[in-house]
């Protein structure tokens, strides 16, 4: 998924690791005992994952690293279909009722 791209460290999922993430368009990924929860974008990363962290199925999520991008929908399509590909049609868990 990263393809060679500039992704951040993988950080906890915590207000604070979210605080200090940009306020600039991109995409991020969210996991838990090495499963992805969660692959998405916005043009707010900071704005968008505080929302997240009172949804409650990525309240189990445990890290998320993300790309600072403008092209952050069509990565993020990319990315989905790769997921998609490699786990037989699935949806990430917390993608699957959206």
């Amino acid at each position: 998924m990263s393809d060679g791209a500039n992704w951040s460290e993988w950080l906890d999922f915590t207000e604070a690791s979210v605080k200090e993430t940009p306020e600039m368009s991109g995409v991020f990924v969210m996991h838990a005992d090495m499963k992805i929860f969660f692959i998405g974008g916005s043009e707010n990363l900071r704005k968008t994952l505080l929302g997240y962290l009172s949804k409650p199925c990525l309240q189990k999520t445990k890290r998320f690293k993300y790309l600072i991008t403008p092209s952050y929908e069509k990565i993020r399509g990319d990315m989905l279909k790769e997921y998609i590909v490699k786990h037989n049609g699935k949806l990430p868990l917390c993608m699957e009722k959206e």
